[in-house]
Formats: C-alpha cells, sequence, structure tokens
C-alpha cells in the first residue's frame, strides 16, 4: 500500500511519463541514472528532444538535474507512478494454455482499475455454489458486477427475486417473463414474471 506521503503524478504527457518510467526503471536496475544519450537511444530521438522532455519534468517538479553533470538525474520526492497502485499488477508474458509457445517476458503492467471501469459504479460479490460452473464462475470465486436495472438476453446478472433472495443466472426474456438461467445441468431454470436486476456480472476474480 502506497504511503500517506506519496504524491500523485502531475499531468504528464505519454511521451513524459515513459520518459519518467524509464529513468526511474533504469536507476532501480542500475543504481545510477541514464545520459542524454542513453535516452535518446532508447526513445529512438536526438538529444535536444530529450532534454525538452527532462525540462518538462524539472518544471512539473518530477525530476531534479544538476548542470554539467552526465548522470544527475534523479526522482523528486516520493512521487507515485500509475505502475505502483496496488490494483496494479506486472504483466510480464504471455502463457499458453493449449500448444506450448516460446517463453518471451515483456514488461507491461495490467490495471485491474482500467480493466473494471464501466459507466456506472462497480462491485464484487463472492460466489456460493455451483449453479454456474459452466461459465467458469465456480464456488468461492469473486464476481465484478457493473451496477445496471436492465439487461440484455444471455448476460449474466445479479437478479432480486420476490422472496427477497439474490441470485447469480444468465438472463432471458420470455413471453410470459424471465427465465433466469444456470450453467449447470444439475440446476433447473428458474421462471418469474417479476425479477429486479440488480447488477451485471463484467468479470471473475479467482483466488486460487
Amino acid at each position: 500500500m502506497p504511503r500517506e506521503s506519496s504524491k500523485r503524478l502531475p499531468s504528464l504527457t505519454p511521451k513524459q511519463l515513459r520518459v519518467l518510467t524509464f529513468v526511474r526503471d533504469f536507476i532501480r536496475a542500475r543504481g545510477y541514472a541514464p545520459t542524454m544519450q542513453e535516452l535518446a537511444d532508447e526513445f529512438g530521438v536526438s538529444k535536444v528532444t530529450v532534454f525538452e522532455h527532462i525540462v518538462a519534468l524539472q518544471k512539473k517538479r518530477c525530476l531534479k538535474r544538476s548542470r554539467h553533470k552526465a548522470r544527475s538525474l534523479r526522482l523528486n520526492g516520493d512521487v507515485r507512478f500509475p505502475d505502483e497502485r496496488a490494483t496494479c499488477l506486472p504483466l510480464v508474458g504471455i502463457i499458453a494454455a493449449g500448444r506450448p509457445i516460446e517463453a518471451i517476458e515483456d514488461r507491461q503492467a495490467l490495471d485491474l482499475e482500467e480493466l473494471f471501469v464501466r459507466p456506472n459504479e462497480t462491485f464484487a460479490l463472492r460466489v456460493r455454489g455451483d449453479s454456474m460452473i459452466e461459465d467458469r464462475i465456480c464456488d468461492g470465486d469473486y464476481v465484478v458486477v457493473e451496477r445496471r436495472q436492465t439487461a440484455r438476453d444471455g448476460e449474466t446478472v445479479v437478479a432480486l427475486l420476490d422472496n427477497g433472495e439474490a441470485t447469480l443466472k444468465r438472463f432471458y426474456r420470455e413471453k410470459d417473463g424471465v427465465r433466469l438461467q444456470p450453467a449447470n445441468p444439475n440446476y433447473a431454470p428458474l421462471r418469474t414474471k417479476n425479477v429486479q436486476i440488480q447488477g451485471i456480472v463484467v468479470g471473475v476474480i479467482r483466488k486460487c
């Protein structure tokens, strides 16, 4: 968890953020800062362009730099980067679930906040039961739900029944009402005329 004293980055252009992140990672890996030439080589630009980015980052109080020193760049204070949030996980490559593939490490980040960004409020529910196992939703999983009051046929919904109980099922409209379809042949569908949609499932999280 970030310390309370950590500061959010100011508004940066995508290139400025890439430069700043590279400087951070370079210092962490080697213990000293990159030169202007090394930055230019990394981004395929001139030293003049790199210098412009560095000056802009200095003005935004993200970097400090001493004049006439080749490796004087350093981060300014305890700045919190977007990829250092607790909800942002390192995405280091691809793993085959079918045929094997060559192992390639590709340092990126998987931002869970961006993954589940929706126009409406989202919340999580822990699943109890196995009625949706054929949809890969198992007992103990967490479903991420977008709060909505309407659904399209085939969407997995959190539905509130007349008796006040809530259930997780696929939603289908029929002539005489609504069918809430489980994804397990051992369970019969629920048919009802009145159902309140509490939200739509937009993701599943499994804690192994």
